[in-house]
């Protein structure tokens, strides 16, 4: 609800829940602290899918296809509004440190020959999210696992049939 409308009141969220406005408000004294829950929970969620997919010790492929089923799931599970979310410092830190993480594992992509080294710089960990966040929100009907196939697929061979 709150990725829906990031003005949602706590009266709405919790009719949406199903419980009475009093019992969100038990266990969040104020709508801030609601919305530092569901980012805690967020980017928790980041670091268990970054630390699943063994960025560093797996094989790239097998990394790369974890990393991306496991960041729909995220992505679908929590689909907060970044902007909102990024511009508390805490949450913005450990956002970055999971970017840095990301960014390292695409190094050694390329470094693998994995992906092309003659695109330009960033532009890899630029266009992952992208991809992941599109196919999370386009293709509902679509499980993790085939929805990866598509943004891994996408990413390693584009859209061109050559």
């Amino acid at each position: 609800m709150l990725a829906a409308d990031p003005g949602a009141s706590i009266a709405g969220i919790a009719a949406e829940a199903g419980v009475d406005r009093r019992t969100v408000y038990r266990r969040f004294a104020s709508r801030e602290d609601l919305l530092a829950a569901v980012y805690e929970a967020r980017l928790s969620a980041v670091e268990r899918a970054i630390a699943d997919a063994r960025l560093r010790e797996a094989p790239v492929a097998v990394a790369l296809h974890r990393y991306v089923e496991n960041i729909i799931v995220v992505n679908r599970t929590w689909p907060v509004d970044l902007g909102r979310m990024l511009a508390e410092d805490d949450a913005r830190a450990r956002r970055d440190a999971s970017v840095r993480e990301v960014d390292t594992f695409l190094a050694r992509a390329t470094d693998e020959g994995v992906l092309r080294p003659d695109l330009p710089p960033g532009w890899a960990g630029a266009l992952l999210p992208q991809l992941m966040h599109l196919v999370a929100r386009q293709l509902p009907e679509l499980n993790p696992g085939q929805a990866a196939d598509v943004v891994v697929d996408t990413l390693l061979r584009g859209l061109g049939t050559s």
